[in-house]
């Protein structure tokens, strides 16, 4: 997987070959990091099913302060150690083994994030069950990106901002309907 935007733009990183393990698209990444903008400076971002840690590694590579990172297989952990050791992300990078779920569960009610990269395995239903929990860890201002297989509704109060399409994947940021974006 190669990094497209920031400090380490072009550097290329491995990821554990896992069943379901999809890197989210060049392009994708692309579009995405546009609608954000290339400076994340002082952004605090959460990747549940961080999987390759493209969009955690962009972010980082775009300023992000802190990245948080939850995955629940090893091998994909370990290779995420290993990219963030290579790319020397220090403190700044976080990746915790667990199940999005309990992490959403246990962390610390008042942490919030200014971005949550929401990416999980397709035909499961994670969005959906997560939601009420993402929302609660969303600072002001803050979005949410989704990608899965359907197009999402995001629930009451909430309101997709930007989408687009890839193939098979479904990719929107969402916002609170009260923030002016």
């Amino acid at each position: 997987m190669r990094i497209i935007g920031g400090q380490w733009r072009r550097r290329v990183l491995r990821f554990a070959s896992l069943p379901g393990l999809r890197p989210t698209p060049d392009r994708v990444r692309e579009t995405l990091f546009n609608w954000l903008g290339q400076d994340l400076t002082g952004m605090r971002c959460l990747d549940l099913f961080a999987g390759s840690g493209a969009l955690a590694f962009e972010a980082l590579s775009r300023n992000a302060r802190e990245v948080v990172l939850v995955e629940s297989a090893a091998p994909a952990r370990a290779a995420l150690a290993a990219a963030a050791q290579m790319l020397d992300a220090g403190a700044r990078f976080k990746v915790g083994g667990t199940d999005a779920l309990q992490f959403l569960n246990r962390v610390d009610a008042g942490s919030v994030f200014d971005l949550v990269f929401l990416d999980p395995p397709f035909n499961q239903g994670w969005q959906a069950r997560l939601w009420p929990q993402v929302g609660e860890r969303v600072a002001p201002g803050g979005k949410v990106y989704i990608e899965s297989e359907a197009a999402f509704v995001p629930p009451a109060g909430w309101r997709t901002w930007k989408s687009g399409r890839a193939g098979a994947v479904f990719y929107q940021l969402a916002t609170r309907e009260d923030d002016d974006q």
